[in-house]
């Protein structure tokens, strides 16, 4: 792609970086925000400033925040002995946005791919398992995606936690196999949540 400007491109480059943009979008955001006015653009740029300045990972669950903790885990209504698993923040919020789940959340970061080179060791794992050994935990959900590798990450986080007092759960059969839950109606995610069975009972169905 020929540009007039090579600060037009490099920012065209840089559009074109964020998934599913190809060069031709870019150049529409781009061209987009040009044509607002100056002091609307500078607002917009000082605000992506501020996310690499001030967003934390809590250091709880990994969530997205502003503070040392996230609002759900500082939140003493929430029921703390109740742990969904997620693979990242895109399913907290589609979980969150049902209404339906009052507990805390797990933020693994991904799931285990070895296709895509990514282990156990590149997910927050660890932080998670400590935290269960911790006490206080009665029960996790995990609530992976219901593809391959969901089920591998599934299948490995039972492994990790079969020693330890806790329940564990899987989300009901309403998310169909292969979807992510971030597609998922609430409505039917929601049921998924309240309906969730035994992991060891989906195993056995498989």
């Amino acid at each position: 792609m020929n540009l007039p400007s090579q600060l037009l491109e490099k920012a065209v480059a840089e559009f074109a970086k964020l998934p599913g943009v190809g060069k031709k979008t870019a150049l529409r955001y781009v061209l987009h925000l040009l044509r607002q006015e100056p002091a609307d653009l500078k607002q917009w740029s000082a605000m992506v400033a501020r996310l690499a300045e001030e967003i934390k990972y809590c250091e709880v669950c990994f969530a997205i925040t502003e503070q040392q903790k996230c609002e759900i885990c500082s939140n003493p209504l929430r029921d703390h002995s109740t742990i969904c698993v997620v693979e990242d923040i895109r399913d907290l919020i589609a979980v969150e946005n049902t209404g339906q789940y009052h507990g805390t959340y797990h933020v693994l970061g991904g799931i285990i791919s070895p296709m895509n080179g990514i282990g156990p060791m590149d997910l927050h794992i660890d932080p998670f398992i400590k935290r269960v050994e911790g006490g206080g935990v009665k029960e996790v959900i995990m609530a992976l995606p219901s593809t391959m590798e969901g089920d591998t990450t599934n299948f490995y986080l039972y492994k990790r936690l079969g020693n330890l007092p806790v329940t564990l759960s899987t989300l009901s059969r309403g998310v169909p196999v292969g979807d992510e839950l971030e597609y998922t109606d609430e409505v039917t995610l929601g049921q998924s949540i309240l309906l969730r069975v035994s992991y060891e009972a989906s195993l056995s169905r498989k």
